[in-house]
């Protein structure tokens, strides 16, 4: 079994870029790459084909992810079809999620923190609004819920 997990938040410039990448990471250290498939999408057409934004990717390098090579797109209907988990960053991203996708596919809807396993925090917040802090605090809980949902889905 490989499990398809798609992260989406707003632009796909940020918080589920930096969630595709570190998930990648943590699931090649315990070996267990094989079976995962992730990618990351937006719910808006902002930054289309456009890399992470800079200090996501500097604040991801300093703890040794590299999401230069990652690209923004937006959701697609196929994305609800083909992933097993969409897992959005934020409430605000799974209403849009929800408008979206079409209804035999809503149980694969969720919220990605939903799997933390640390933090009481519901929603990835925004990093712009937290300074340099923000880029770090969004890498705490993504690494953390990252490693919930890896150990929860590779034990199945």
């Amino acid at each position: 079994m490989r499990y398809k997990v798609l992260f989406v938040c707003t632009g796909n410039i940020c918080r589920s870029p930096t969630a595709e990448g570190v998930a990648r990471r943590l699931a090649a250290q315990q070996g267990v790459e094989h079976l995962f498939e992730f990618d990351s999408a937006a719910t808006h057409d902002y930054h289309s084909g456009e890399p992470p934004d800079p200090r996501t990717i500097a604040a991801a390098r300093r703890r040794g992810y590299d999401l230069a090579r990652l690209r923004a797109r937006r959701v697609t209907e196929f994305d609800f079809v083909h992933f097993d988990y969409v897992l959005a960053m934020g409430h605000d991203h799974l209403e849009l999620l929800r408008r979206l996708c079409p209804p035999e596919h809503w149980n694969k809807l969720g919220l990605f923190l939903d799997f933390s396993g640390r933090f009481d925090e519901e929603d990835v917040p925004d990093p712009y609004y937290g300074g340099a802090k923000g880029f770090d605090h969004v890498l705490d809980l993504v690494e953390d819920a990252a490693t919930q949902l890896i150990r929860k889905l590779s034990a199945k």
